[in-house]
């Protein structure tokens, strides 16, 4: 519960202010940028609350009368937008079946903006079952409210802030300053080697990327593991399993890779799956309790009961009526995209069937991602195991009402219809992933939740107005791969990529259902080893992970792990220092940094390259900053890994530098209940 303070003067304090949306809208900007770019390099987006709320306080401390509740909606704002930025793990299948060259201003706002608001709609009723009647530690929503509390509450917090900005940036600058050495041909990107063992063949790779330092902290030491597993599972038994079977009279590479992406990440997918359905399995109990609840305080409003500030939810009747006003246009938008296609055949039934799906589908899926960022934060939580559920519930629909179709090109509007519906579900995904940790930060500092549910709808506006822009900004220099024309920067949109692959594989009758079950099989171990694991209080190992350890291929996960490590060793250390809650907010945004800094350096490079090649040189110049030949190659192979590693240590010394030269706090955050969710 927040503390009785927090309530008296809840009223009092400025809260939803014009500049508090506007600074949390230019926070989106950046943060957007970041993670679109993070999650078609990698698959995976980061929480953006934290180092939202330390930039808002370092910003807003300059003006008097702002308050504790307005930093609150700023980062209400920026993390909203920022978490929508998972939408590129759908929409550039799009592009990479073909179907869109590009990506539609209106269309692609549209699809977020919409979906978004739907997910922040779903997710009112939740809020008390997840939320307000809830054990869950909300690891994020938790962290944030601490940030806000010391920042605002305390002599100190203008210089614990100071401090975390100033490591925030220090982060950025070295992983930002590693990319650009690389794209300089000073160091290498990335190293490893595919050979043959035993009469099969396997292999290694390694991407120097910062960024992957930063999300391994950020997800921890059970995460690394687990996908540290999932990558031994790959790439020690089930890649050499299956690639016993090739013509070893071609080159290994290609039999390694051909194995990997047609065989093994569908078995991923499998594991990923059957993690995504025990989620919702575990909490159709509290979803249930949380709609009672929620009707209850409807029906007390009505009767003129008056309700604490803090439990001030948007009302019932107000959420259904925007959800219905909401379905209008989503149902113009799939008439409109599959205007000329087999859906026009039977629009009321397809058409009518598919709002119905996004509806119910939706709810559904809004309760699994709120719980699963309860359980394990935002940062953690599989929504790309949703978009997996969505795109095959979507392809099999469609399979009922139209069979399989000899057609290619109607087969291919199909594909291109389940993904445009899997977008719309995954947006209230993402959404629904993020809001409930932020309304557990507003629950800590004593925040309305009807004004923090506004704020969401707003970061969503922000986030679907400039997710277009950097997704097409990212298509035409960088490209994804599979993609027709890609080049040798193509990002590997890994998400996107298994999503359209589920889709045709539906569709167009030739998925490989065995590999799906494998992984079902082995994704149901795991839970068993992970539930055994919780009785007996150790470590535990989540499945999703284990399934993403499977799926991605290793460049992208091994120093996920060796990530999760330093930020293990680095929270030990913190947990002795005098202000430890401090010392290890000062290491989430050093890693934060570390994420930001080659991110954004991701998205600067791809103009870099628009302008290179700005009048189409034949052929394109891939590497406009290069300044060392192929004859450096060697050497920078071998300077990489000690650079690489010497810069973050250092970034590491800095951190713990300032955090025991910070002065001691002066006084303890206004909340001492927060413990009791650590």
């Amino acid at each position: 519960m927040a503390s009785s303070a927090g309530k008296a003067q809840a009223g009092e304090m400025r809260e939803l202010t014009v500049r508090a949306v506007l600074l949390g809208g230019i926070i989106t900007l950046v943060f957007t940028a970041a993670n679109v770019y993070l999650g078609l390099k990698v698959g995976l987006t980061f929480a953006t609350s934290i180092p939202a709320a330390v930039i808002s306080m370092a910003v807003l401390r300059w003006f008097r009368s702002s308050s504790i509740l307005e930093n609150n909606i700023v980062q209400t704002v920026a993390s909203a937008a920022g978490t929508l930025a998972a939408i590129c793990f759908v929409l550039p299948g799009l592009v990479m079946i073909g179907w869109w060259q590009g990506f539609p201003y209106w269309t692609t706002a549209l699809i977020t903006g919409l979906g978004g608001a739907l997910g922040v709609l779903f997710s009112v009723p939740l809020r008390r079952a997840l939320v307000t009647g809830s054990t869950l530690p909300y690891p994020e929503g938790v962290a944030a409210a601490e940030v806000l509390k010391v920042g605002s509450n305390s002599r100190s917090g203008d210089a614990e802030n100071s401090r975390g900005l100033r490591t925030l940036i220090l982060g950025s600058l070295f992983s930002g300053g590693f990319a650009l050495l690389a794209k300089m041909k000073l160091v290498a990107e990335e190293a490893g080697k595919n050979f043959a063992v035993g009469g099969t063949a396997t292999g290694w790779s390694a991407s120097w990327s910062m960024l992957l330092i930063g999300v391994g902290h950020l997800v921890g030491i059970s995460v690394g593991v687990a996908m540290l597993f999932g990558m031994l599972i790959a790439w020690t038994v089930l890649v050499p399993y299956f690639a016993s079977t090739a013509d070893f009279t071609g080159p290994i590479d290609a039999i390694v890779s051909g194995t990997f992406r047609g065989q093994v990440r569908f078995i991923g997918a499998g594991t990923i799956g059957v993690a995504a359905l025990w989620s919702l399995l575990r909490i159709i109990g509290p979803i249930i309790s949380g709609l009672r609840s929620s009707l209850a305080a409807s029906r007390a409003r009505k009767s003129g009961e008056a309700l604490d500030i803090t439990e001030q939810d948007l009302p019932i009747s107000i959420v259904a009526l925007i959800t219905a006003l909401v379905l209008a246009p989503i149902a113009w938008l799939l008439w409109d995209f599959s205007t000329g296609g087999p859906v026009h055949d039977y629009p009321l039934a397809v058409i009518g069937g598919t709002l119905a799906y996004i509806f119910v589908v939706g709810i559904l899926i809004a309760a699994i991602c709120g719980y699963m960022a309860g359980l394990i934060g935002a940062s953690n939580s599989p929504v790309s195991g949703v978009g997996i559920l969505a795109v095959l519930g979507a392809s099999l629909l469609l399979v009922l009402i139209f069979g399989q179709q000899s057609d290619p090109a109607n087969t291919n509007a199909l594909i291109a219809y389940a993904l445009f519906t899997t977008a719309i579900i995954f947006s209230i995904a993402t959404i629904s992933n993020d809001n409930l940790q932020d309304l557990k930060t507003g629950q800590l500092v004593g925040a309305t939740p009807w004004k923090q549910q506004v704020a969401l709808i707003m970061g969503v506006v922000f986030g679907s107005l400039a997710i277009p822009l950097v997704l097409d900004l990212l298509k035409n220099t960088l490209g994804f791969v599979g993609m027709p024309g890609a080049g040798p920067n193509a990002l590997a949109a890994p998400q996107a990529a298994l999503i359209s692959s589920i889709a045709k594989g539906v569709l167009g009758g030739d998925i490989n259902w065995n590999l799906i079950a494998l992984g079902a099989g082995i994704g149901a171990v795991v839970i068993l080893i992970d539930e055994l694991l919780g009785k007996s209080g150790k470590m535990r190992l989540p499945p999703l992970a284990v399934g993403m350890g499977i799926y991605l291929p290793m460049a992208l996960t091994l120093l996920i792990p060796i990530g999760a490590l330093i930020g293990a060793l680095y929270n030990k250390w913190a947990r002795r220092q005098a202000n430890p809650e401090f010392a290890e907010r000062m290491g989430v945004l050093a890693a934060t940094g570390l994420i930001v800094g080659e991110s954004l350096f991701g998205v600067a490079y791809a103009g870099i390259l628009a302008w290179a090649n700005r009048d189409s040189p034949l052929p394109p110049n891939d590497a406009p900053l290069a300044i060392m030949g192929p004859e450096f190659e060697h050497i920078a192979l071998w300077i990489a890994p000690f650079l690489f590693f010497g810069l973050i240590a250092f970034a590491y010394s800095l951190t713990r530098k300032m955090v025991r030269s910070a002065p001691p706090a002066s006084e303890p955050p206004i909340d001492q209940d927060i413990a009791n969710y650590r």
